[in-house]
């Protein structure tokens, strides 16, 4: 699949982002919609990431077959708030192994759940930096 970067660097693109279903009428749904915009050949499509072990399952997974299933050049969120780095290296890897090239790195709003951790990384730029360093992604 096409690197983000290049394609945004030939000038105009479009894209949609979508939400992980949470349930499998959701996955049903969403679903019948790819394949409704698949013909509409957008420049990228974007899976959103909102941290916790169920959210980023969804995202990786839906990533992942994106990827493999259909014309479409994904693109996964990631947040570094809320992950050790060792975290947010086993998850670019999952990306890498799934064939993703891209990934939107951003720092991500702090968590408010008493039981959250506190991340290793504070800024999206850090994430950039992982990202490039683990998977050379765009």
């Amino acid at each position: 699949m096409a690197r983000i970067d290049e394609l945004i660097a030939r000038g105009r693109t479009f894209s949609f982002e979508f939400f992980p279903p949470k349930t499998d009428t959701e996955q049903d749904r969403l679903e019948q919609v790819l394949h409704e915009l698949e013909p509409l050949n957008p420049s990228f499509v974007s899976v959103t990431y909102r941290g916790g072990r169920s959210s980023r399952d969804r995202t990786t997974n839906l990533v992942a077959n994106l990827e493999r299933e259909t014309s479409l050049n994904p693109m996964a969120h990631l947040i570094c708030v809320a992950h050790t780095r060792d975290e947010l290296v086993e998850i670019l890897d999952d990306f890498k192994a799934a064939g993703l090239d891209n990934v939107l790195a951003l720092g991500g709003d702090p968590a408010t759940d008493a039981d959250a951790i506190e991340g290793e990384l504070t800024y999206g730029e850090e994430l950039v930096d992982l990202a490039r360093e683990v998977g050379g992604f765009a």
